[in-house]
């Protein structure tokens, strides 16, 4: 399998990007799975929510980025075996004014994670990217270093509009700056079967985007939203409640999408 960079990407806020990483990443690792998260987000959601600190510290994506150091010296442990972190604090919102110069700024990530991608010390089986919730510097760079992207889509009014835009995004960077550039999946968040909303956008996701769409979809649950608090992911914090169940499930049906490509080459 080549080495699989995979950015959770979506615009609007609050649809479950940082939940969706966390989550994913903790359930490969139990099926024995080597990940490293990077926490693209100045707001470093993924960070805390991985039980690590986002206030105080050098070792962060923005010292890569802006320079100072070179990703491998910014890869911490987690209390979570065989999950690697590269965390993020709100240093990181003023690297687009900072780099502004910089005409290769778009490319800066991508060079960095080639450089751990060719370390063979370093093998990780997924390389996920929290995006932060915006199409900007920090988004581009994302989709510049990415293989896939994950999108997910919170099913509530509007959430299809919030798409059209990522996608014309998504089209543009294919064309200019990274042509292997694909949609693994759409999944779908926060999702609530006594409204009949989120059943409609159900339906017009899957008409539109037919088997981009995830078969799992992750319920609105209470549970999902305590963890981060406690600095676990939810599989870990409460393993039964109906959002862990769907993130185990969709963790299977994530890698099984890789099973089928091999099976298939």
């Amino acid at each position: 399998m080549d080495k699989k960079i995979i950015s959770v990407i979506n615009q609007k806020g609050g649809v479950g990007k940082t939940t969706t990483v966390i989550n994913l990443a903790a359930g490969m690792t139990m099926k024995g799975k080597k990940i490293l998260v990077i926490d693209l987000d100045p707001q470093g959601n993924a960070t805390t929510g991985l039980g690590v600190s986002n206030t105080d510290s050098e070792l962060t994506i923005y010292s890569v980025l802006n320079g100072n150091k070179k990703i491998s010296e910014v890869i911490q442990s987690t209390k979570f075996e065989n999950l690697n972190l590269i965390t993020s604090n709100v240093d990181l919102s003023g690297l687009e004014v900072e780099t502004a110069g910089d005409s290769r700024r778009a490319f800066k990530l991508k060079d960095e994670l080639a450089s751990i991608l060719n370390d063979s010390g370093a093998s990780y089986d997924y390389i996920l990217i929290d995006c932060p919730p915006s199409l900007s510097l920090l988004t581009i760079m994302a989709l510049v270093a990415s293989n896939e992207l994950v999108v997910p889509l919170q099913t509530e009014f509007f959430a299809l509009e919030g798409l059209t835009q990522l996608m014309k995004t998504i089209e543009r960077i294919k064309s200019n700056l990274n042509p292997s550039l694909n949609i693994r999946g759409i999944l779908l968040t926060m999702y609530d079967k006594r409204n009949k909303l989120s059943g409609e956008v159900e339906q017009e996701a899957r008409s539109y985007f037919k088997e981009k769409v995830y078969q799992t979809i992750i319920p609105r649950n209470v549970r999902l939203s305590e963890a981060p608090s406690h600095g676990v992911p939810v599989l870990l914090y409460d393993n039964s409640c109906p959002g862990s169940k769907s993130y185990f499930t969709f963790t299977d049906e994530f890698l099984n999408q890789d099973k089928l490509v091999e099976s298939a080459a």
